[in-house]
């Protein structure tokens, strides 16, 4: 095998590593309230969550092509500007997870990716329209699911206002099976389409694609789909504690409303005609409990918990682009 064949090889692992770990890192994402307010067991959610995180990730390609082309210019890549990419991601995965922070995957990679390329191109090969669009659904997408669950919440609240709580309890420990099963499915259509952009890139770099054709191949989405599943069945209980009962106490019509809200938001970024968008699920999905929380009452949400993880989002795309420029910088002198 070429030393080309090799680093493709290398990406192609590391790429799959990537989802595997965000499988596992996002888990809670999606099975955090069935998990806190027992409507499901720990083990069955993350089986429910990891089938429907691969029959999401195979739904469609548009999230991918977004990565492929609309953060740096794809014939500026190379196989070195990847890996650099992918391990920073990885690593900063992998610290958030051992400390039990929801942070964004989306970030670290879209912060991994523009980091090695501006350390081997310059700011120049940056698309800035495209990470303007991507940063701004990544920055609106939780706010949005704020707004979205607080409405949501108050709409449930007032049709089932006069509904004993052991009732409402028990008819929605059962509505939350679906909403976690919907949110799970959106998770995946979303998420890995991440590592299928990243992988349609180092094929361009190699020259096993048109730059023309953006679209992963079959094989790409499987194993990705694969992946994801993989890592999400391994589940991730560090964050689930955190994202499931450390912002807002919850109860079986909360854990509901936080999911469908996420859902809808999520939905409309992959699917919605000429979006297309990443965005961090982890995000969205802590936005959404929090407006629920506060259709309760705003005292209800711990701010403080919610004030570290927002720390945590914004130093993760300057800490995973210096990590991966010193990555390429490394990588370039060796390879």
């Amino acid at each position: 095998m070429t030393s080309l064949g090799v680093m493709l090889v290398i990406v192609v692992f590391l790429a799959l590593a990537f989802d595997y770990i965000n499988g596992f890192h996002d888990t809670a994402n999606a099975i955090a309230t069935s998990v806190s307010t027992r409507a499901l067991s720990p083990k069955r959610a993350v089986m429910l969550a990891a089938i429907l995180n691969l029959v999401g990730a195979l739904y469609s390609t548009g999230v991918a092509q977004t990565i492929a082309k609309d953060i740096v210019s794809p014939k500026f890549v190379t196989q070195e500007v990847v890996i650099a990419a992918l391990l920073s991601a990885i690593a900063w995965n992998l610290l958030t997870w051992y400390f039990g922070i929801p942070s964004s995957s989306s970030h670290a990679l879209i912060g991994g990716m523009a980091g090695a390329a501006v350390a081997k191109v310059g700011f120049s090969v940056l698309q800035w329209h495209g990470i303007g669009k991507i940063l701004a659904a990544l920055v609106c997408s939780p706010i949005i699911g704020m707004g979205l669950g607080f409405l949501i919440m108050k709409l449930l609240s007032y049709i089932f206002g006069n509904f004993s709580p052991s009732k409402l309890n028990h008819g929605f420990k059962k509505m939350q099976i679906l909403s976690a099963g919907l949110l799970a499915f959106n998770h995946g259509s979303n998420d890995a389409q991440k590592s299928m952009g990243i992988i349609t890139m180092a094929l361009i770099a190699a020259g096993l694609q048109s730059q023309e054709v953006l679209a992963p191949p079959l094989w790409v989405k499987f194993a990705c789909a694969l992946a994801m599943a993989a890592g999400t069945a391994a589940g991730g209980w560090k964050i689930i504690r955190t994202m499931g009962g450390k912002i807002f106490k919850l109860e079986p019509i909360n854990g509901f409303a936080a999911d469908l809200t996420s859902s809808l938001v999520i939905w409309t970024a992959t699917a919605f005609p000429g979006l297309h968008l990443p965005v961090s699920t982890t995000h969205v999905v802590s936005g959404s409990i929090m407006g629920v929380g506060s259709a309760k009452r705003v005292s209800a949400v711990r701010w403080g918990v919610a004030q570290q993880m927002l720390v945590a989002w914004l130093v993760t795309i300057p800490t995973t682009s210096l990590l991966a420029a010193l990555l390429y910088t490394i990588l370039s002198k060796l390879l």
